[in-house]
């Protein structure tokens, strides 16, 4: 394995421990706003070093550039979904957590 074999591996791991990051802050964290925030978070870190990690070991540029396109895809789509869940919520009355 080359150097690039290695940090490509590493972002990759990177990615996925956030990727369980944000699924254990989606079990954990008692209300939807701060569940919707671990995981729009955490679930955008994890996909850009996987997609770092994967146009590391694409050999092409063209590759890598259609893998970033879907991820800025992605992080659009993920805002907007999550903010209009985060609005249903608040239109429903659901509470913020306070302790």
């Amino acid at each position: 394995m080359t150097g690039p074999d290695y940090l490509s591996a590493l972002l990759l791991l990177a990615g996925a421990l956030f990727f369980l990051a944000g699924t254990l802050g989606l079990l954990r964290f008692p209300d939807v706003y701060t569940r919707l925030h671990a995981l729009t978070k955490a679930d955008n870190v994890g996909l850009g070093l996987i997609v770092l990690g994967l146009a590391l070991q694409s050999g092409s540029w063209l590759v890598a550039g259609k893998l970033v396109l879907i991820w800025l895809l992605v992080l659009l789509a993920g805002a907007s979904v999550a903010h209009l869940i985060a609005r249903g919520a608040r239109q429903r009355g659901i509470p913020e957590w306070r302790r």
